[in-house]
């Protein structure tokens, strides 16, 4: 998992959180972090999960995985929490966790199928026999790339007052199942925006199932809103709770 050098930013990472605050996804992922004795989040930024779950009374193991410094600086502010920089190519976990995460649509930033391959054996490595891997991916059917124009910002305000404005713009041509982008993140504070250019891979149902099942995984339910309704063609999201086949 590449890392993008905007989320290396102090200023950045020191901010960031405001723009999880709400995450819809949090409500449906805490209770099963809650439920396990161990649990990995790959890709866990500024560690607000683990964090709260800690905060909520989890009495087990809780590690966050991610490659940013500076986001783990921030993480870090708890440190009941186990926190490593890296990514999953760096690990070498064996059965280790009952449960490991992948929130926020990080699964998409594995863009070709080598990555997908060896991080599904480092997570199915990483797992106990009897454990679960859940993440979440945008179903493609939805689109979600044709929103961001530069005329859609998003903004963000602190308890402090400070503002923080998003802006996300797609760079054409589409390239199969790859959408890059351009993020910009802006605060009247700060002398210049942080540029973030991205590629994401938005996997399809039956591709998605395919490489689950090559990586020995078993899908044991699909979901397509935080809400908990099923998976449809007209879903935003793929949520996936698999186990090791």
């Amino acid at each position: 998992m590449a890392v993008d050098r905007v989320f290396s930013d102090p200023a950045l990472a020191e901010r960031y959180d405001l723009i999880c605050r709400g995450r819809p996804d949090f409500a449906f992922y805490l209770p099963r972090v809650m439920a396990a004795a161990s649990v990995l989040d790959v890709g866990c930024g500024t560690g607000a999960l683990l964090r709260r779950a800690r905060q909520a009374g989890h009495t087990g193991r809780l590690c966050g995985l991610d490659p940013a410094a500076a986001m783990l600086d921030q993480a870090r502010t708890r440190a009941d929490v186990e926190w490593v920089l890296g990514d999953l190519t760096t690990v070498g976990w064996d059965q280790a966790f009952d449960l490991v995460v992948m929130t926020g649509h990080a699964f998409q930033v594995f863009v070709d199928d080598d990555e997908i391959r060896a991080s599904l054996a480092a997570i199915r490595s990483a797992l106990t026999d009897d454990g679960r891997f859940v993440f979440d991916t945008r179903h493609p059917k939805a689109r979600a790339w044709k929103a961001w124009t530069p005329d859609h910002v998003a903004e963000f305000v602190g308890v402090d007052g400070f503002v923080l404005r998003v802006a996300t713009e797609v760079e054409p041509p589409l390239d199969g199942d790859l959408v890059r982008f351009t993020q910009a993140f802006r605060s009247p504070t700060w002398d210049q925006p942080r540029v973030s250019r991205s590629t994401l891979r938005f996997l399809g149902v039956e591709a998605l199932a395919s490489h689950l099942s090559s990586a020995r995984f078993a899908i044991e339910e699909q979901l397509g809103d935080w809400e908990g309704h099923p998976l449809g063609d007209d879903s935003e999201e793929i949520i996936t709770i698999a186990r090791r086949g």
